[in-house]
């Protein structure tokens, strides 16, 4: 491959990866370089420096273009870097031991402040030294800056790029900036930030990051819903009774109550990335697959959601939460919420969307789950049983499976509930499924912005939930205590049962084993 290309591999679905399905070039540009600010962080160490190994090891990033700059105030060596991280790159990573050494030495370390210029020169530095290496003309170099870093230092973190790091973009190349959640608090605060940020950079050079939006099976969600002729009739207020998005951890803060405390389950969970599935899941055809029309369907979507009466949520903290001495003791905050949202519009008028999130419960899983109306005229008096689900399980055992109603088989004419199943691991022997951030950093070196959250989308999302989060914070809502271990408070139920959802009782769907 000569070095005035960047070749893509696109393989099929049945192959050994899963990213795509032809070979794609990229047209010719000079070389690219990937600076991780906050490298000596958990959130770099543990999901971008392997993200990029993987895309690295699959031939994604090309070592003869691609180098990685860590910047963080830590002062170590290059060499004290690459050992934090080797040991994050996956349990094969001792089959590749070569390709993990030859990906390490892509890595170069620069130390310095968030808030000054000194560092960020000396970043600039090092980053145009590889770009004359690698006789990039100038303005012809890509620069890609992923921000694993706290929300509070983004703004003086983008000045000093700005100011010190940017590349000319006239002939051909870019700096483009990662943005990891949260993107603010509230309303006020994430307009702030945008603000902020607007300032310094154009919007298609913000990349805002939902990793839920990489995931295999959110990823799968418009395919499933608009290449499938028999789910187009069925999609909308005639057939489906409710839609239940659900995230569910089976452990606790375990060391970050002090951090989640400050920000509580329906900022780190619900207003984000299980608001960004129920889009997916709610809206209109977009007329072709481009990155901004895919988002302004979503958009529409966030900005018919109708504001959340109080009635309609139920809030809980498991039992021995404030027991870390990193929360406060008359903490308010919730670890379990359970919030309906209504969509006023045509296709979606009167079905409650349910999006429920908690920790400290009962297993481990994130899934959707589309449950339909009863059948008309039941002639083999079923109902009981329970109704027709289409569920697509997110994470762990990825896959998707309709609950329906069959014959047992016998003699006798009885029914029972089954399910037609598509299981990942089963079906895709052999297939690795690519982590979400593999997913996103790919899309942002390659401009693909759809899976990303933009500026206005952000903020109808921040609408939704603004009002009651303050009054939370007021203290107005209270949050009531559950077992750990439990589903949750038992009023959580108990408004899934009034908002219409029908718990189908004994079936468990069993993921297939090989």
């Amino acid at each position: 491959m000569g070095s005035g290309q960047w070749m893509v591999e696109k393989r099929s679905s049945f192959s050994s990866d899963s990213f795509s399905k032809e070979y794609e070039t990229v047209p010719e540009t000079g070389c690219l370089s990937i600076i991780v600010l906050g490298a000596s962080g958990d959130l770099a160490k543990k999901k971008t420096f392997p993200a990029l190994y993987n895309l690295y090891r699959r031939g994604f990033l090309q070592s003869n273009e691609v180098y990685i700059f860590g910047y963080a105030r830590t002062k170590i060596s290059d060499d004290d870097l690459r050992n934090r991280i080797r040991g994050y790159f996956g349990k094969d990573a001792s089959e590749h031991s070569e390709d993990v050494s030859k990906f390490l030495q892509l890595i170069k370390y620069v130390s310095g402040s968030y808030d000054t210029e000194d560092g960020f020169r000396l970043l600039d530095k090092e980053i145009s030294e590889h770009e004359v290496s690698k006789n990039s003309a100038e303005g012809s170099s890509r620069r890609l800056f992923y921000l694993a870093l706290p929300p509070s230092v983004y703004p003086p973190v983008c000045r000093m790029i700005r100011k010190c790091c940017m590349n000319r973009s006239d002939l051909g190349g870019w700096t483009r900036i990662v943005i990891e959640k949260p993107f603010g608090k509230d309303l006020e605060s994430a307009e702030k930030l945008s603000a902020q940020i607007g300032e310094l950079f154009e919007e298609p050079q913000l990349y805002r990051i939902d990793h839920y939006l990489g995931k295999e099976l959110v990823q799968n969600l418009l395919v499933l819903r608009f290449a499938n002729r028999f789910f187009l009739p069925l999609w909308n207020r005639d057939n489906i009774d409710n839609v239940q998005i659900v995230f569910r951890e089976d452990f606790g803060t375990e060391g970050r109550g002090g951090y989640f405390d400050e920000y509580g389950i329906i900022r780190d969970i619900i207003q984000n990335h299980l608001l960004q599935v129920l889009c997916l899941v709610a809206m209109e055809k977009p007329v072709s697959l481009k990155p901004e029309h895919i988002r302004d369907e979503k958009v529409k979507v966030l900005q018919s959601v109708l504001p959340i009466k109080d009635e309609e949520v139920v809030l809980g903290q498991y039992e021995g939460y404030r027991d870390d001495p990193t929360v406060p003791d008359h903490s308010n905050t919730p670890t379990f919420a359970t919030v309906v949202l209504r969509i006023h519009n045509e296709r979606w008028e009167g079905v409650p969307f349910i999006l429920k999130a908690g920790k400290a419960l009962n297993s481990r899983k994130a899934e959707i789950r589309v449950q339909f109306k009863d059948v008309p005229g039941d002639i083999f008096k079923c109902q009981k049983q329970g109704r027709n689900e289409f569920v697509i399980r997110l994470q762990p055992s990825e896959a998707m499976y309709m609950k329906l109603t069959v014959k047992q088989p016998g003699l006798e004419m009885s029914t029972v509930q089954s399910e037609l199943d598509l299981s990942y691991k089963q079906r895709y022997q052999g297939v690795a499924i690519p982590e979400a951030y593999e997913r996103l950093i790919l899309d942002t070196i390659r401009g693909d912005q759809q899976h990303f959250v933009r500026r206005d989308e952000l903020k109808a999302a921040w609408e939704i939930f603004t009002p009651l989060l303050h009054r939370i914070d007021d203290g107005e809502m209270k949050p009531l205590q559950y077992q750990p271990g439990s589903r949750g408070p038992v009023k959580a139920d108990e408004l899934l049962a009034k908002a219409g959802y029908v718990q189908t009782h004994g079936y468990i769907w069993i993921p297939p084993t090989l």
